[in-house]
């Protein structure tokens, strides 16, 4: 898709990079003109300045808008802008549900008289499938296989799906399974960073811009590109030609300085970035890092950095395009004339840094000298509390006061071994925040290599896991000759995926599993990942600990948390020596000479110039026809989603909301995972119930993460996390509710149905950082297909609130300083919200509580809808209504 910009500001010129001529919107015009100083506007804002001179077109995008940006200031005054990413990557659990979406709209627009074939991406959509293996088999040569198999297996009726999606719609492209992770196959490959795109007989060039289905897109911050997380309904809209309507956030500019220490990795500065921003307080801005620290780390290194931007609680993590961005385009097998483009346009465009470029002004500033960095752990449950290594052991023993002291005897795989509270049960090497880093994973495998010839090994009760999210890393990792050593301590390949960071771990032995829940043990994992909040990366295990790869395979020869790693041996030698953390420790000279010598642009270009192909399985699959698609009524993975259900073409009028019931009060830092868990489903829990009654056996449940595709287990899973405590049935946990006003103690989502067939209409409460973790869609359509009409917290994360918006929710936010304690609400009220009828975007509403006793709280709260789009979505039911009537005009 085009867009014929207004050129109000004269901006369009042309730019030639060798033979080739572009057509840009060249942003020192605004200069010229007295218009903006670009020097002084932050390098993000600068992007988003040449996105809305380029879509200028009087109906989303107005003069006004353009001039509002170029003379931005920080802490002005906030204007709403719409901006239009180039393109969408999606990954298969938010995929899946995605492309269900716009099947569906297919669906509804050929029953209201249109045309289905109207319903496609308008820009490119690429989709990676890497959240569906599981670690079911490891520690072994067939580890892969035997789980590649077993993946397809389990999902083969949504690759056949996505494989129809990929033939029927136009530019949508999927990356098949086992092949990597979706943000490193993005800064590794489908990454722009500036885009050439045909539009008649010319050729447009603009930056590179995304929105992703995953909060981690913003990894490509990195390169210099612009995007971040949303959910998959805003990805929809996007795709189909919608722009995000969004405010001009605030800019932190983050200063980095001096070089990282032997000793620590880029691991250790993240998790250090992450807890410093937390404190200062980033959600919903944009961080921009400067200084001259940027050109001592390489695009892997600021990548970590970049791909935990929804930890640290900012929209992005932004790193300007400078010399280590080309270099890395260069390494990673980008053509000449790709990389030639992108120095001439950054160049040419005021998008290029350099040690010497003029500090931009910012909305806050913090800094750091990168000297000042130590080795990290980030843990128990959230991934600000980072924890200085040597701290490790004394920070987990206050974490474990009041666990289980048993010692249990236990039997696995032939061995006999003590476990007790503080065993290491799961060491993963996971996830694309690290895993992408060539430095990191050849540090972990030179650590493995040392371990073992000084003859150590890991502890037996430990289950451990190589998942990287790129064929690359085991290619370079066999030249350097470390494959050998890794799988010697059983960190054997388990698949190319996300697996232990989402909670894809896969089961424990069962002996150990069973000694863990039988005996209340605080068990611990140690992964190389960006999240580990409670109850996500196992149900068995309730301290998870952030670390870099070799740290994770360092814990894995400790095999406990309550084990000082700096002071304490990891064991002992042939000889009966101790052997110390510092005594097998890489020098960074000896990774720097393994990763010139291991790591090349042919690895790249392999890999790659294959990535849509898939393997032998992929290519035989059956895959179904047509424009339409044909949905199978007893079909348990894709169903036809009901909310385009007799939609009228035009929506009703506003209404308050009157007779609400409280269905769940829930405290601080509520999460995604909470609100829609991605893991195992129970067999006892009303999903469970539902698959067993269509058939389906309990080993071929699967997981929540895979079934999103199906609205019926998806809406039976809302609030079904196994740690969710509800304060409204105090002493339970899990997915308990009280009915109201019998008080009859039952699953959330029975009391659901009840309440739908009383004709009620239901009420969330909560705490801050309501929706906190990943940028789950489903949380949003669970909760609105459960009957949920609004949602009453102190604070919201901002994906989450945005898709309770998107799906014709209603986020409510207490007046600062009040909350459901300081108020006396006790969830047994009745709730009307009024004000809803005339919503204008941030309106104080009134929201009235009437207790048994016939008394009534007044209660002013803001509707957190925040945008004149936003309360046109509202009206709508949602946006993708909003969407198909735009398009149905």
């Amino acid at each position: 898709m085009t867009i014929s910009a207004a050129n109000s500001f004269g901006t369009r010129d042309k730019l030639s990079v060798g033979a080739q001529s572009f057509e840009i919107h060249r942003l020192e015009v605004l200069e010229t003109k007295g218009i903006s100083h670009l020097a002084k506007l932050p390098f993000s804002l600068r992007i988003l300045l040449e996105n809305l001179l380029r879509c200028e077109d009087g109906r989303f995008v107005h003069k006004d808008d353009i001039a509002a940006l170029a003379k931005w200031t920080p802490n002005g005054p906030q204007k709403e802008i719409a901006f239009m990413p180039a393109r969408v990557l999606l990954q298969d659990f938010t995929g899946v549900p995605a492309v269900v979406d716009l099947a569906a709209m297919r669906e509804a627009v050929q029953k209201m008289g249109g045309n289905p074939k109207r319903i496609n991406p308008l820009f490119p959509a690429e989709l990676v499938i890497d959240h569906s293996v599981q670690v079911d088999n490891f520690g072994s040569a067939n580890s892969f296989g035997l789980n590649a198999e077993l993946e397809f297996q389990r999902n083969i009726e949504r690759y056949a799906f996505l494989r129809w999606g990929a033939k029927s719609f136009r530019n949508f492209k999927v990356v098949p399974p086992d092949t990597g992770i979706c943000h490193q196959v993005n800064i590794e490959y489908l990454a722009r960073v500036v885009c050439a795109m045909p539009n008649g007989n010319r050729v447009e060039a603009y930056p590179d811009s995304l929105v992703g289905t995953d909060s981690h897109t913003t990894m490509v911050n990195s390169l210099g590109v612009f995007g971040w997380g949303v959910g998959g309904i805003e990805a929809e809209a996007a795709m189909l030609g919608q722009p995000l309507s969004m405010l001009v956030p605030e800019v932190v500019g983050f200063k980095l300085h001096g070089r990282l220490p032997e000793g620590t990795t880029a691991t250790d500065l993240v998790l250090t970035v992450t807890e410093m921003l937390r404190k200062k307080g980033v959600v919903g801005k944009f961080v921009e890092f400067y200084g001259s620290g940027l050109s001592t780390l390489s695009v892997p290194d600021r990548a970590t950095i970049a791909n935990m931007a929804p930890e640290y609680g900012a929209t992005m993590g932004f790193f300007p395009v400078d010399n280590e961005t080309l270099a890395y385009l260069h390494f990673t097998g980008r053509s000449h004339e790709q990389i030639a483009l992108v120095e001439a346009y950054c160049k040419e465009q005021m998008l290029f840094r350099n040690d010497s470029t003029p500090e931009p002004a910012f909305s806050d500033k913090l800094e750091l000298d990168l000297a000042s960095v130590e080795p990290t752990v980030a843990g128990p449950k959230r991934p600000q509390d980072r924890v200085a290594l040597k701290n490790a052991k004394a920070s987990f023993v206050k974490v474990a006061e009041g666990a289980s002291a048993k010692h249990v005897n236990v039997k696995n795989n032939g061995d006999t071994f003590d476990l007790s509270s503080g065993a290491v049960v799961i060491a993963a090497i996971t996830s694309c925040t690290n895993t992408s880093n060539p430095s990191l994973m050849l540090g972990a495998g030179l650590l493995a290599k040392k371990a073992v010839e000084r003859g150590l090994d890991i502890k037996p009760w430990v289950k451990t896991s190589l998942a990287p999210g790129s064929k690359v890393v085991t290619d370079y990792l066999l030249a350097a000759g470390l494959t050998q050593y890794l799988d010697k301590l059983k960190f054997n390949l388990v698949g190319y995926g996300c697996t232990t960071c989402i909670g894809n771990s896969g089961p424990l032995p069962d002996s150990i599993g069973a000694a863990i829940k039988e005996n209340n043990l605080l068990a611990v994992a140690v992964l190389s990942g960006n999240r580990n909040f409670e109850g996500r990366i196992h149900p068995l295990v309730r301290a998870n600990y952030l670390a870099s790869p070799p740290l994770v395979v360092a814990y894995a020869l400790a095999g406990r948390m309550d084990l000082d790693l700096t002071t304490e041996p990891l064991g002992t030698d042939k000889a009966g020596k101790p052997v110390y953390l510092r005594d097998i420790w890489p020098t960074p000279q000896e990774v720097e000479s393994i990763v010139r010598s291991a790591v090349s642009t042919e690895q790249y270009r392999k890999e790659y110039g294959e990535v849509f192909e898939g393997d032998a399985r992929w290519k035989a699959m059956p895959v179904p026809e047509g424009d339409l698609y044909k949905w199978e009524e007893s079909s348990t993975y894709i169903k036809l989603p009901p909310y385009f259900e007799n939609m009228p073409k035009t929506p009703g009028p506003l209404a308050d909301i009157r007779g609400a019931r409280v269905l769940a009060i829930l405290g601080d830092s509520v999460t995604t995972d909470h609100i829609s868990p991605a893991g195992s489903i129970a067999v006892d829990s009303p999903a469970g119930k539902y698959l067993i009654a269509k058939g389906v056996k309990p080993h071929e449940f699967n997981s929540y993460g895979a079934r999103r595709g199906n609205h019926e287990v998806m809406m039976r899973g809302t609030f079904a996390n196994i740690r969710l405590r509800n304060q409204l049935a105090p002493g339970t946990e899990g997915s308990w509710t009280l009915h109201l006003p019998d008080g009859e103690k039952m699953f959330i989502y029975d009391a659901a149905v009840k309440y739908r067939e009383e004709g009620v209409p239901l009420f969330v409460i909560a705490g801050k950082e309501y929706g906190s973790g990943s940028s789950r869609d489903w949380a949003a359509k669970g909760t609105r297909l459960l009957g949920v009409r609004a949602v009453l917290a102190e604070s919201y994360e901002r994906i989450h609130r945005s898709n309770l918006v998107g799906m014709g929710v209603l986020p409510l936010e207490f007046k600062p300083g009040e909350n459901r304690e300081s108020l006396g609400l006790t969830g047994q009220e009745v709730f009307d919200v009024e004000g809803v009828s005339s919503l204008t975007p941030r309106k104080q509403v009134t929201v009235k509580a009437k207790a048994p006793d016939g008394t009534v709280k007044t209660i002013t709260a803001m509707a957190r809808v925040d945008t004149p789009e936003e309360v046109s979505y509202y009206q709508h039911g949602g946006i993708l209504q909003y969407v198909l009537r735009q398009m149905l005009e």
